[in-house]
């Protein structure tokens, strides 16, 4: 099936006024950077989209009931311990319980508004108000309100019932514990367990662009392309925009030599104390390109072509992909 680009507009109004029931989804959310930790490490972030899985609580999966439109899962942190936390999308992207309440443009004030209003209504266990009742600091901020802070781009593949419960089974089983570590255990690393758990073998690491570490674009890109060689499989391209207003705009989302190759800051002094070692990633970098004809090197570091062209060129296979979007649905605030 062709992927469909389509912004949140529309996506949002397929949610909420479908013409015909949506497929179940498990959705890859390819996260740009922001902030001063985005700035140094611009390799985003990645959570899980579960369009037919929702929760009891933040750590507690069970099917949906008919009307909801399911949980976005993923691997934080130093949030309340937990290993990953479980959250329905229109709070995830925007911090409040229901679409009309979204705002058409935010300042970092309305923001922060909206997040603690929501964390102490629905959160609290998760992340308690800190001393004297003040918002308590902290990366739970990441859970809600993510369309805030950055663009997302959203690679969805079809799913079935039965492997709905193959995953809330084995959550819900396993202890839900922190063990995050950027390199081994990141947040790219569950959403690869998780897909895979769908799919197996459908996400990897790559050695070459990224050293081994796994990468939401990495992610991304194995998804696509194992879509690619399932077209049996129902496929599916989203842009959800960050939403207008004073908060800085996210960047662009890079791999590891990616991030290594096109920021100064990584290069100058690595090429200035060890010329081999740069030149090594480099030769690296483009055989690796070369080899791989899904791969273009000035095509992925370039903004110009985020990840929504990745996915086009990867299904594609190198040609023009005709892409068509829906009607946008309609619905009354």
């Amino acid at each position: 099936m062709m992927g469909k680009l389509v912004n949140f507009p529309v996506l949002l109004g397929l949610l909420l006024c479908p013409a015909s029931p949506l497929p179940a989804a498990a959705a890859l959310f390819l996260e740009e950077p922001y902030g001063a930790f985005g700035h140094m490490n611009p390799t985003g972030h990645a959570a899980v989209y579960l369009s037919g899985v929702c929760a009891d609580s933040p750590t507690h999966l069970r099917h949906c009931e008919p009307g909801e439109q399911g949980v976005v899962i993923s691997r934080y942190y130093h949030v309340g311990g937990y290993d990953w936390i479980a959250v329905p999308i229109i709070p995830y992207l925007y911090a409040v319980d229901r679409p009309e309440q979204v705002p058409l443009y935010a300042n970092a004030d309305m923001v922060t508004s909206l997040r603690d209003n929501y964390r102490r209504t629905h959160l609290e266990a998760i992340a308690p108000d800190a001393p004297g009742g003040a918002v308590p600091e902290g990366d739970w901020t990441q859970l809600v309100g993510a369309a805030y802070d950055r663009t997302i781009y959203s690679f969805e593949i079809g799913t079935t019932d039965a492997q709905d419960e193959r995953l809330i089974e084995k959550l819900n089983a396993a202890p839900n514990k922190s063990h995050f570590n950027l390199i081994f255990h990141n947040c790219a690393d569950f959403a690869r367990g998780v897909l895979n758990t769908y799919y197996p073998h459908a996400t990897h690491r790559s050695w070459l662009a990224d050293e081994g570490i796994t990468t939401p674009k990495q992610i991304a890109k194995s998804l696509a392309n194992y879509s690619r060689h399932h077209s049996d499989l129902p496929f599916w391209c989203f842009e959800i925009e960050q939403v207008p207003g004073s908060v800085p705009r996210s960047g662009a989302v890079r791999g590891v030599f990616e991030s290594f190759l096109k920021s100064k800051k990584y290069v100058l002094p690595v090429a200035a104390l060890h010329p081999f070692v740069a030149g090594g990633m480099v030769v690296a970098y483009v055989t690796m390109a070369c080899c791989d004809k899904t791969r273009n090197i000035t095509h992925h570091l370039d903004r110009e072509t985020q990840p929504v062209t990745v996915v086009a060129e990867l299904r594609s296979n190198g040609e023009a992909l005709a892409v068509s979007s829906p009607e946008p649905a309609r619905f009354e605030p």
